[in-house]
């Protein structure tokens, strides 16, 4: 799309409210965030539109999962990030329907108004491949309310057997089930999500009851492919393996699940009996790219070109984990990680600039920096290049990439001291059961 798609004014003022082309942003995740930042001199008008009023951090989501760390110390108010970004208007919202030939898109109030330039990065949620009812038994983590019913989940569990042994309720298949924990997926986040489940029971917990043992917990991760973390060299996937079985996880891999319950998983052919199943096993993108009438791939992510734009709607881009864009230099799909979408979000920012002058931008080209995953206190693996780190050095490079990365000098100061305070003392200090009715 050349600069001259552009006009000098927007194209149906009277719906945008704006004097100047009118960009409209689907999405506050790494990418629009990202995009929206970068674009803060351009002469446009930005309308930025999500269905959370805050920009999460999904990185660190499974520690606000596992009680290491507060809601507000990973994500930020939107209006906050942008006050004083005069170009952008945020509204929170959800977009229900995008009608491309238009250049309108419909909330899901029915309410229109009109773009000149579309980018939508609305991310993705866990996908329970075709068994959606799944779901409410094995709830997934993409979202600050699902990573608080899972820490509520996780807490609950161990008070409602403690209280079984204080009322002389010792129903030992009943308390087996209630402390034993599966989490299906052996990707960065079930591997973190294993490992901190881990160190709560065997470590956190373990004399702060009176009736149960904590550290008699069990906790299963299962990952269908050859190995823990498939994205990562092998090598680095049996060092996370070793890493969780020394913090007492139980890893299956090379084995499918085949039925989730109320009070049991179907894990191959073995029923384990509990009352905790956390879903980390894929990923579908937003339903809303389904309404543009684009090729879209398995996963539902809309199939792009090499300058991240469709094919039969040039001024519409798809960034983020809701793309299917082609790396240039293995010619695989890019996957789903926040430097894949800070970077086309850093690229399109440039690109747009590029078509306001009438001027071109090659490609898009992503540079992979490396992969990183915790695997608990003081644990991790790190690809960097053709080095490969583990143990101590890579969690130390994964908390500084990760503190780096933090949007708001409040939130990096606020996690550097509670990584320090936790790792010094092996606690957690956010553990609190907010909800009554579980």
């Amino acid at each position: 799309m050349s600069g001259n798609n552009w006009p000098p004014k927007a194209a149906h003022p009277e719906d945008a409210g704006f004097d100047k082309p009118h960009l409209v942003i689907v999405g506050g995740g790494f990418a629009g965030l990202t995009l929206a930042r970068r674009l803060k001199r351009a002469d446009i008008n930005i309308t930025l539109i999500d269905k959370a009023n805050h920009h999460l951090f999904q990185p660190l989501l499974y520690q606000v999962a596992t009680a290491a760390l507060s809601p507000g110390h990973i994500a930020m108010p939107l209006r906050a990030i942008f006050r004083s970004q005069k170009n952008v208007r945020v509204l929170m919202n959800r977009v229900g329907e995008i009608l491309p030939k238009e250049r309108k898109i419909r909330l899901v109030s029915g309410d229109e108004f009109s773009y000149d330039r579309l980018v939508i990065a609305a991310g993705a949620r866990h996908s329970y491949f075709g068994h959606n009812e799944w779901e409410k038994n094995a709830p997934g983590l993409k979202n600050l309310s699902d990573a608080l019913r899972i820490r509520q989940k996780i807490l609950a569990t161990f008070e409602k057997a403690e209280a079984m042994l204080a009322i002389g309720k010792e129903d030992k298949a009943e308390l087996t089930k209630l402390l034993t924990f599966v989490i299906v997926g052996g990707g960065p986040t079930g591997v973190e999500l294993a490992g901190s489940i881990a160190e709560i029971a065997h470590h956190t917990l373990r004399k702060e009851f009176r009736g149960i043992n904590p550290d008699t917990t069990r906790v299963i991760l299962v990952e269908g492919g050859e190995h823990l973390l498939m994205a990562f060299p092998g090598s680095l996937g049996k060092s996370a393996e070793k890493a969780l079985t020394r913090l007492g996880v139980e890893v299956r891999t090379g084995v499918a699940v085949k039925n989730v319950m109320f009070d049991g998983v179907q894990i191959g052919d073995e029923l384990v009996s509990t009352a905790n199943v956390f879903w980390a096993a894929g990923n579908t993108a937003a339903t809303l790219l389904k309404t543009l009438g684009t090729p879209l791939d398995r996963a539902g992510r809309a199939v792009v070109g090499p300058d991240l734009s469709l094919a039969d709607f040039p001024e519409v881009s798809v960034i983020g984990d809701a793309a299917h864009a082609i790396d240039a230099s293995s010619g695989q799909p890019l996957p789903g990680i926040a430097p894949v979408a800070i970077q086309q979000g850093q690229y399109l920012a440039k690109k747009i600039k590029a078509e306001l002058q009438a001027k071109t931008m090659p490609p898009f080209r992503y540079w992979d920096k490396g992969s990183m995953a915790t695997i608990g206190r003081g644990r991790a693996v790190a690809k960097i290049g053709r080095a490969h780190f583990t143990g101590l050095i890579a969690w130390l490079m994964w908390s500084f990439i990760h503190i780096l990365y933090l949007v708001g000098f409040r939130n990096r100061f606020a996690v550097m001291i509670l990584w320090m305070y936790g790792y010094i003392t092996n606690s957690r200090t956010v553990r609190l059961i907010t909800a009554d009715d579980l």
